[in-house]
């Protein structure tokens, strides 16, 4: 089974070696067809603590790293940290 990456931008960088990244995902509403704006927080690992606030990554799913990390930055899109 593949594993899932996902594009978001980084929200806080204050925790050692681990990076907020909300992924912002859009959907059409079942019944009323409106278009919705979903925001998910992950926290992803940052090996090298390069990600600063604003930066736009990629994010994998990987092995439980901690109690609600779940994640691994595998590159900066853009921003200061690349």
């Amino acid at each position: 089974m593949p594993k899932k990456v996902y594009t978001g931008k980084v929200v806080s960088d204050k925790m050692d070696k681990t990076a907020v990244v909300a992924v912002t995902r859009t959907f059409q509403h079942p019944v009323f067809k409106k278009t919705i704006k979903k925001i998910t927080k992950f926290k992803a690992h940052d090996e090298a603590n390069k990600c600063k606030i604003g930066d736009q990554v990629e994010i994998i799913e990987s092995r439980p790293l901690s109690k609600d990390k779940r994640w691994q930055i595998i590159k900066i899109v853009e921003g200061e940290g690349r």
